[in-house]
């Protein structure tokens, strides 16, 4: 059976953080889709200004956390902080941690994991500037290029792609974990 993996993004994410881990699944063989707020097309951010456009595979009223088998959240500034405003985003985030799917999140995207209440006691790691607010969140930051607790993959900035997609991938690998909660 073919895993399907859902990208949770919208305008003003980091190019590289959506681009190269969704080009190391579909090279795996997986399904990847990007899922957005809205259809059509996402605006994506790199190197200090808007870049290129993606296209939207699903809207979020489209689709359920039963349809995946993983999530994968980038990162970028812009892009979190409007996600992490919308509950129909955080509610299907949180769908993947009762079902106890693997989630990843690099940079700023653990901004959402924060609003959706699931970084709790979690070892994780991500950019330096919000640092503290994963600790105020009640999780455990380390830093460390990559981080996984449980299903639960992080990492800090596009440099950590490499190390970050390899542990997604294994992560997705090996399915559902037991241990994985929100």
């Amino acid at each position: 059976m073919k895993k399907r993996i859902a990208i949770l993004a919208t305008d003003g994410f980091e190019e590289s953080e959506l681009k190269s881990p969704k080009e190391a699944m579909e090279k795996e063989g997986f399904e990847v889709e990007i899922v957005s707020l809205k259809s059509g097309k996402i605006k994506s951010w790199a190197d200090g200004n808007w870049s290129k456009e993606y296209n939207v595979d699903k809207t979020l009223s489209e689709v359920s956390a039963k349809d995946y088998n993983a999530l994968m959240l980038p990162g970028g500034v812009i892009n979190p902080d409007k996600l992490r405003r919308e509950d129909v985003a955080l509610d299907f985030v949180r769908d993947f941690f009762k079902q106890k799917k693997p989630v990843a999140a690099i940079c700023h995207a653990p901004w959402i994991l924060i609003e959706a209440e699931v970084v709790k006691d979690r070892k994780m790691t991500s950019f330096n500037s919000i640092r503290k607010d994963l600790i105020n969140a009640g999780a455990n930051w380390v830093d460390e290029e990559v981080v996984v607790d449980e299903a639960l993959v992080t990492s800090r900035n596009p440099n950590d792609l490499p190390a970050f997609n390899a542990k997604l991938i294994e992560e997705i690998k090996e399915g559902k974990h037991e241990m994985q909660h929100a």
